[in-house]
């Protein structure tokens, strides 16, 4: 199991070079970045769509752009792993979508692992034109073209929100046939249909259900729907830094975890890091 770190990257805190080369430099296998466009501060949606949840923190309206912050990391390290974890694919364009994607693992020499979620904000999706009633639907479509530019020399889509006809659209990614492809979600059964059709790895956020039984309902799923569970991947955000519980995600089948680093103090950020680092020693595979 590989250990890496996830964090809001804000213009508050510990800034992305240095903190991809300080990542880097104690072994972590990679560091992950949420994104969010903007806060509309009508606060409408609730943090994360729960009703019982409280404010939301600053770093949600404080973060970078995650692909510029990520692209700067790719140039100052050589092995640290680029996530993003995740990008609101309902809120970008698939065709510049699929362009980022692939220059940034050319740039990083394959080193790019593309998480994508629905979204939770409502504001924030409408602002860009999204119909939170249709997200699902449009996030799958925007990943079936993506890989349709990702894998074809000449590639086409038409579908009921993405349509363009033959083009060609380079660089390709390093990685074959393109970055893996890592749906961080809740484990409902829409949800599980999405990843069995074209994720490869389901990453939830840790706390929020029981991660062990649903990661063998997934599988049982995938086998139902004729798809080789061995070709699925376990990953956990915000994973609890505690050597028996990381021993215990290893053992039920997660490949990867990320650890939460503080977003706003740089000095908490690089405290965390060492604190975290046995870990790293222990875990890393």
């Amino acid at each position: 199991m590989r250990v890496g770190l996830i964090i809001f990257p804000t213009d508050k805190g510990i800034q992305p070079i240095e903190l991809g080369r300080e990542a880097e430099a104690r072994g972590f296998d990679a560091l992950w970045f949420p994104e969010h466009s903007h806060i509309p501060t009508s606060r409408r949606t609730p943090w994360g769509g729960n009703a019982a949840a409280p404010p939301l923190p600053e770093e949600y309206w404080r973060t970078h752009d995650q692909l510029i912050a990520l692209a700067a990391i790719a140039g100052a390290t050589e092995t640290l792993k680029l996530g993003t974890g995740i990008t609101l694919v309902a809120q970008r364009d698939p065709i510049w979508l699929a362009k980022e994607i692939a220059s940034l693992d050319m740039i990083s020499n394959g080193r790019v692992l593309f998480g994508v979620g629905y979204g939770w904000n409502h504001e924030e999706m409408e602002h860009h034109g999204v119909d939170p009633s249709t997200r699902r639907r449009l996030v799958r479509e925007k990943v079936l073209a993506m890989k349709e530019l990702w894998t074809k020399d000449e590639a086409e889509f038409h579908g009921e929100f993405v349509n363009f006809d033959t083009s060609w659209s380079w660089p390709k990614p390093v990685q074959q046939p393109h970055p893996p492809i890592i749906i961080g979600a809740s484990p409902t059964p829409l949800h599980f249909r999405h990843i069995i059709e074209y994720g490869d790895a389901w990453m939830p956020i840790e706390g929020r259900f029981a991660v062990d039984d649903k990661w063998v309902e997934l599988q049982q799923l995938a086998t139902a729907a004729g798809r080789d569970p061995s070709t699925l991947q376990l990953g956990v955000f915000g994973a609890k830094a505690e050597a028996a519980h990381l021993a215990h995600l290893r053992d039920i089948g997660a490949s990867f975890v990320a650890l939460g680093l503080p977003p706003l103090d740089r000095g908490a950020a690089l405290a965390a890091l060492d604190h975290y680092a046995p870990l790293v020693a222990e875990f890393n595979a």
